[in-house]
């Protein structure tokens, strides 16, 4: 299934679905969309997903033209297949209504089954998603929003002052994400929200740890938009 960025409502497809297309190692998938990212070729949005095993993993989603630039790089043989999953995703068609008292009672049969099979599943995994959920509760972080309150910057300005240390991304499809090295590092994580205000859709959003804050009162005491009796 593909991935879509509510950013800018653009349909996204991530490191490990491209991986899976290539019948790739997802680490090795990685390594070479950083070594394009980093020439400037294709732009990354780092992502957190919890895999099969209930683990948090880290993956890259790129737009449909990078998707291409990727493939032809590492398996051009390949992009035929990836053509035909864009198109198979862009061109799904909406559910036809059922005309009839029988095909509405067959339909709703159906959907009834259907709870039934995602409800048995949710309790096989529970275990895996509980384990996930307390691995991301150790160090959630806090918002930049809350950051700036907590050294007493107006909340808004932070996002610029970020932007201009090269902290945060300041292109527009991961606009105010941070860069890949501060995640990296452990500064940063960026974590997807259900927004139900805005058309029920995720959003990424971009939080310090506590390691992150310490570095970051740092950096901003030395730059001059933070006093020394600040901390």
């Amino acid at each position: 299934m593909m991935d879509i960025s509510v950013s800018n409502f653009m349909m996204m497809m991530s490191s490990r679905e491209i991986a899976e297309l290539l019948q790739s190692r997802h680490d090795n998938v990685k390594r070479s969309m950083e070594r394009l990212s980093s020439k400037g070729l294709i732009q990354l949005t780092p992502m957190e997903e919890v895999n099969h095993l209930g683990q948090i993993i880290e993956v890259y989603h790129v737009n449909k033209r990078d998707s291409y630039v990727v493939v032809a790089q590492l398996s051009p043989e390949f992009t035929a297949v990836l053509v035909d999953r864009w198109q198979e995703s862009e061109n799904i068609q909406p559910q036809q209504l059922p005309q009839t008292f029988a095909a509405a009672l067959q339909l709703a049969a159906d959907q009834a089954r259907q709870i039934e099979i995602q409800s048995k599943q949710l309790i096989l995994n529970a275990p895996k998603v509980d384990f996930a959920e307390r691995i991301a509760k150790v160090d959630y972080g806090v918002t930049l929003d809350e950051f700036a309150h907590s050294v007493h910057l107006v909340p808004g300005t932070i996002f610029d002052v970020l932007r201009e240390m090269k902290i945060l991304i300041s292109s527009h499809q991961s606009y105010n994400l941070p860069m890949q090295k501060h995640i990296e590092s452990g500064c940063f994580v960026v974590r997807q929200i259900f927004n139900e205000r805005e058309n029920s859709s995720i959003e990424c959003i971009s939080l310090l740890t506590s390691k992150g804050e310490l570095w970051l009162i740092k950096r901003l005491i030395k730059a001059g938009v933070l006093k020394a009796v600040a901390v």
